[in-house]
């Protein structure tokens, strides 16, 4: 006859600290428990961290409001008129400019905004708290590799002992400091939904993701936008066509474009903005926006104490796995500067609970990560890059098919974007692909799937296409390729 054995007796569960609740922490905390642990997430600031509260979910749900107003202002091409509106081509008697369209209550979206994004943060913290995760709100620190010091909201004071500690801290907007943010007029992205009234005139300083996002979500909601770049046109390190075909919309819908234009400040003037050019050029503005980039959440968290190696840049070194160099610490997400995707710093979590807790894993790919920016158009990608094709010197084949002549397109009133599809030369097999168009984030999925399980061309044209629509495109660009790889 057996007998249980004492309480005492048996196995303590792993003791495991994730420090940041936004996609990498809630993500692995998830994992963790699932794997039998004690698991505590520390987050200061809410459950979803940033990437839910004041970045990811914020600014898409902003882009989404903007869509709606491209899309009504091509509703006359379709034939539906608003009370108002002329046809196309009619000219009002104070100008094209003067035609009525939609207006935008920018209190009203910004409250939505901000609603939307704590109800996301409530169903994080409800799906942890179901799961048995418990959540500390307060700033973490760590005492060492297996202790980590928080101070609580409340001020109290509270040590959680570790078995394995996951750091998953974000990252916060770079600040220029001759353009300080003041909350008002000099912005960075997290204070953009505290507006209540549309831009007069917005200055968006940087062309990379960031930038254009909110650059064209606020020239699609009516706001006069002048975007700043310093390179050559927007979205340097992006495809060369997609970032040359949002440049031409952008400008087409009344952006102004300073290529090749570095801002060297910004300070108040009263109720305007004036931001300093390198080239001695002011521009006058009544809001700024910096998007500069961001700079990892590594200060004050004892890391380097610990003996947590850091970066250059200030970011965690980890390898495939989310090790750090401590036995025991990992990390996850944006703190790593692995690649700034919400998927990615969910994966690396993922990984790191896995690793940690002795389940199966398989080290961290970014060969099949899709990414997109939520511009209009959208623009999706996935694997090698064109630049990178060439720069390694692989053989391969491109081919590309403007969603113009696609019959969807042309019933949905879409004029810009195209696929395009890269196939090595010899073996058909997909190695990358740019998707640009509405909802592209939705019709990358297909090619990620070709990237990821290495599809050959033939198989993507294999399969079968709803007619009509915008995934015809995609097989017929496959199809295209078939001769080209031979």
């Amino acid at each position: 006859m057996s007998t249980a054995p004492l309480a005492s007796d048996r196995p303590a569960s792993p003791r495991v600290v994730v420090v940041g609740g936004g996609p990498g922490g809630y993500e692995a905390a998830l994992v963790a428990r699932r794997l039998g642990a004690d698991v505590t997430v520390v987050e200061r600031a809410g459950l979803g961290g940033a990437a839910v509260l004041t970045d990811v979910v914020p600014s898409k749900t902003l882009i989404a409001t903007a869509e709606w107003m491209t899309i009504a202002d091509r509703a006359p091409e379709l034939g539906i008129r608003l009370d108002g509106v002329a046809p196309p081509g009619a000219v009002a008697p104070g100008g094209v400019g003067s035609l009525a369209r939609h207006s935008i209550d920018l209190a009203a979206v910004n409250a939505r905004v901000k609603a939307l994004a704590a109800a996301q943060s409530a169903d994080i913290r409800g799906r942890l708290d179901r799961e048995g995760v418990r959540t500390v709100l307060g700033h973490a620190r760590l005492d060492g590799p297996s202790r980590v010091e928080v101070t609580t909201a409340d001020g109290g004071q509270e040590t959680l002992d570790a078995d394995v500690v996951l750091v998953a801290t974000g990252a916060t907007p770079r600040v220029l400091p001759e353009a300080v943010p003041d909350g008002e007029r000099i912005l960075t992205w997290t204070q953009l939904y505290d507006l209540q009234e549309l831009p007069e005139k917005l200055v968006v300083v940087g062309s990379g993701v960031t930038g254009a996002e909110f650059a064209g979500a606020y020239t699609s909601l009516g706001a006069d936008v002048t975007l700043v770049s310093s390179r050559e046109r927007v979205l340097p390190g992006e495809d060369a066509d997609a970032a040359q075909l949002l440049e031409d919309v952008f400008k087409a819908r009344g952006m102004t474009v300073l290529s090749r234009s570095r801002a060297a400040g910004a300070r108040r003037v009263g109720d305007r903005v004036e931001v300093t050019l390198a080239d001695g050029r002011v521009l006058d503005a009544s809001h700024v926006l910096f998007a500069v980039g961001s700079v990892p959440t590594t200060a004050g968290l004892g890391l380097e104490e610990a003996g947590v190696r850091l970066t250059a840049s200030g970011h965690v070194e980890v390898d495939k796995v989310s090790r750090t160099s401590v036995r025991g610490v990992y990390a996850a997400g944006d703190v790593t500067g692995v690649l700034p995707l919400a998927s990615v710093a969910a994966t690396q979590g993922r990984i790191a609970m896995s690793h940690a807790l002795g389940d199966a894993v398989k080290p961290l790919s970014l060969r099949g990560v899709s990414a997109n920016i939520f511009t209009a158009p959208e623009i999706a990608t996935v694997g090698a890059s064109e630049a990178l094709l060439r720069s390694e010197g692989v053989d391969y084949s491109v081919s590309t098919l403007p969603l113009a002549r696609n019959p969807r397109a042309k019933m949905l009133g879409v004029h810009d974007g195209f696929v395009k599809v890269f196939a090595g030369v010899g073996t058909g097999t997909v190695l990358g692909a740019v998707v640009v168009g509405p909802r592209a984030s939705e019709s990358i999925f297909p090619l990620t799937l070709a990237v990821t399980h290495r599809l050959t061309v033939d198989q993507v044209a294999d399969a079968s296409t709803v007619y009509p629509s915008m995934s015809g495109t995609i097989a017929e660009v496959a199809r295209m390729l078939h001769r080209a790889v031979d």
